[in-house]
């Protein structure tokens, strides 16, 4: 039997946070520490399931060398593995669980990144504040019209049936579970209808925190997604939530969609 993973309550991971500002402060070269997203300026967001999410800011020509030597985060608590994913930064295991996905900019990077606003967990104090929040604002979470959304919702149907009737059930489970999917949550989006305005959408990934935000669609989901051998029906469940919502639906590529879900 597998042990049980470890429960990292909130406290400790801003205790642990705390930690990585002070093995920064300690490593002669860095500048500061920013808290993002949960730890950041969302706390109320916070669970034992967060992730830690920073920026590491030091000194220019430091870049790196905190980059390829990881030895400041593991002086906060020992990692278990870690790969660099950008040219930035890191994604990293701590023993205890605890995971971090981070970047080391230099001051002078920072006027040209988007991000969203963060906290200063350690600063020193020639940094400057006002970097917490960001120089180049992230673009508006512009959705498209909603003619747009159905008809891409649509074809998606259309298209993952024909794969699936062509033996393409990965591609066909992706394009109807997954594509159309998406489609639908962005017409919910554009309409308002997310029923908790205090937990928004993430702007990358417009699913993250959907089961808080629209607990009546979070009823449908089992039968929306069911799996890689149910996209028929999978299919045919999407075309009634968008008949639900009355959405303006083309009625020869509706035939279709009823014609290759029902076909075996």
């Amino acid at each position: 039997m597998s042990p049980s993973p470890n429960i990292i309550t909130p406290a400790a991971l801003l205790n642990r946070l705390d930690a990585i500002g002070e093995a920064l402060r300690d490593s002669k070269h860095a500048l500061g520490l920013l808290g993002l997203g949960s730890v950041g300026i969302q706390p109320t967001w916070l669970d034992t399931h967060s992730d830690l999410d920073f920026f590491a800011i030091v000194e220019v020509g430091h870049k790196q060398r905190y980059i390829q030597q990881l030895d400041w985060l593991a002086t906060a608590f020992p990692l278990a593995w870690s790969f660099q994913n950008t040219v930035d930064g890191h994604k990293a295991l701590m023993v205890d669980g605890v995971f971090c996905e981070f970047a080391v900019f230099e001051p002078h990077e920072m006027i040209h990144i988007p991000y969203a606003p963060g906290r200063w967990v350690w600063r020193r104090e020639d940094l400057r504040p006002e970097l917490a929040q960001p120089q180049v604002p992230l673009p508006s979470p512009q959705l498209p019209d909603e003619t747009w959304i159905v008809g891409e919702a649509l074809s998606c149907l259309f298209v993952g049936l024909q794969r699936w009737h062509r033996g393409e059930k990965l591609s066909a489970a992706r394009l109807v579970q997954g594509h159309a999917l998406d489609r639908l949550i962005e017409l919910d989006a554009l309409r308002a209808r997310p029923e908790q305005t205090d937990m928004p959408a993430d702007f990358f990934s417009r699913e993250r925190r959907l089961e808080y935000r629209q607990p009546s669609l979070l009823q449908e989901l089992p039968v929306l997604v069911p799996g890689y051998e149910h996209t028929q029906q999978a299919a045919l469940a999407i075309l009634a939530e968008l008949k639900k919502r009355h959405a303006l639906l083309n009625a020869d590529i509706v035939s279709r969609i009823y014609q290759l879900a029902s076909a075996f």
